[in-house]
């Protein structure tokens, strides 16, 4: 699991980038936030955990886990 913040998420299109420790950024949405998670406030800054993805157009959180 890899660790880092939100750096901006769309509340209306559900979408945001995640910046892990090493400053990559990683595309995610409402779907990819872990059940456990889901019915948390989603905001910029958050502390988060997640899994990646490799993909066609580049990598993605997967597994989004937000901790308090």
């Amino acid at each position: 699991m890899q660790k880092g913040f939100i750096k901006m998420y769309d509340t209306i299109k559900e979408f945001g980038f995640i910046v892990n420790e090493e400053e990559d950024e990683f595309f995610f949405t409402k779907q990819d936030i872990h059940p456990k998670s889901r019915n948390m406030p989603i905001r910029e800054g958050l502390s988060v955990g997640f899994d990646m993805k490799r993909e066609m157009r580049g990598d993605r959180a997967i597994n989004v886990r937000i901790f308090r």
